[in-house]
């Protein structure tokens, strides 16, 4: 495909709806058509699953069932948004994608890394990002920021160990897949968090010739 998919990941209230405002307008001032889009949702049929997915009526939902819901969701968008956006030599920026649920589905609620790996291999025919930003706050701190909201949704409702658990699933991420993936510390100021992101970002469109 011509164009870049690039995905911001990190744990809840690490700051990516401000960072990805911020990268809008860095990304306006250049020649290059970006489309943005998020997870689970950025399709009409995604954003459906997405309010099964977060809907706080439905915290019963089984562990599996979640990450089968967004694997589907992510398909959906996959087909619908991001390729037809890429055919046409798009930069996509996406609020999250497959590195959440392995972390989230995968590590914090212990159904395997690899298995929700497979799953998603599965719903995107091997398609991964070609660069990835996590913003990684301490989960103290994240849960604070996101006690300002006047409503949660079912994962950010989860208590705390749920939450370190997504944290300290990022760090072994980053690991894993650091031929791709760059890691932000997001317990800075939003200005300095914000900078960072914009020149990793900034720089690698360069290095591919956008």
């Amino acid at each position: 495909m011509k164009g870049l998919f690039i995905t911001i990941e990190g744990n809840d209230g690490s700051g990516k709806s401000t960072v990805i405002q911020s990268l809008k307008e860095e990304l306006a001032k250049l020649d290059v058509e970006v489309c943005y889009s998020r997870e689970p949702g950025g399709s009409y049929v995604a954003e459906k699953i997405r309010e099964v997915i977060l809907d706080t009526d439905n915290m019963a939902m089984d562990d599996k069932t979640e990450a089968l819901l967004y694997a589907a969701s992510r398909r959906q968008h996959l087909k619908e948004t991001v390729f037809p956006a890429l055919e046409e030599g798009k930069i996509v920026v996406c609020d999250r994608f497959i590195d959440s649920s392995l972390t989230y589905q995968g590590i914090a609620r212990g159904l395997g890394v690899d298995e929700v790996y497979n799953m998603n291999m599965f719903a995107t025919e091997g398609f991964m990002p070609h660069l990835t930003i996590y913003l990684l706050v301490d989960p103290k701190i994240g849960l604070e920021r996101k006690s300002h909201q006047k409503e949660l949704d079912r994962l950010e409702k989860e208590k705390l160990e749920f939450h370190e658990k997504v944290y300290q699933g990022y760090l072994m991420l980053a690991d894993r897949f650091k031929d791709r993936v760059r890691v932000v510390d997001g317990n800075v100021s939003i200005q300095e968090e914000c900078k960072a992101v914009n020149d990793i970002i900034l720089s690698f469109i360069k290095e591919r010739g956008f």
